[in-house]
C-alpha cells in the first residue's frame, strides 16, 4: 500500500511539473528562462503579477546596441530563485 501511495505521489508531482508552462515553472520552482524579444524592440521594464510576467518594450533607436538583460528574483531565503534573460536583437 505504501509503495502504491509513493507511486501515485510521484506521478502527481511529475504531472504537476510538466503540465505547467515554462514561465510558471520558472516563477514557482526557480530556474532560468530566456525570452527573445521581437527584432528592433528593447526591454524597458519587467515585473511579475502572481504567475504572469509583464514586460515593457519600445523600439530601438538607430544607434542602440542590442543587449542581454537579466531580471532576477531575490528570495528571502535564497531558495528557488528565478532568473529571466531577455535577448534583444536588431
Amino acid at each position: 500500500m505504501k509503495k502504491l501511495f509513493i507511486l501515485i505521489a510521484a506521478i502527481a508531482v511529475t504531472f504537476g511539473i510538466t503540465s505547467c508552462t515554462e514561465q510558471e515553472r520558472t516563477r514557482t520552482f526557480g530556474g532560468t528562462m530566456e525570452i527573445k524579444l521581437e527584432p528592433g524592440e528593447k526591454l524597458m521594464m519587467a515585473t511579475w503579477k502572481e504567475s504572469d510576467l509583464f514586460y515593457l518594450t519600445e523600439p530601438m533607436e538607430p544607434d542602440y546596441q542590442p543587449k542581454r538583460k537579466t531580471f532576477k528574483e531575490s528570495s528571502s531565503y535564497g531558495v528557488m530563485e528565478s532568473t529571466i534573460v531577455f535577448v534583444e536583437t536588431r
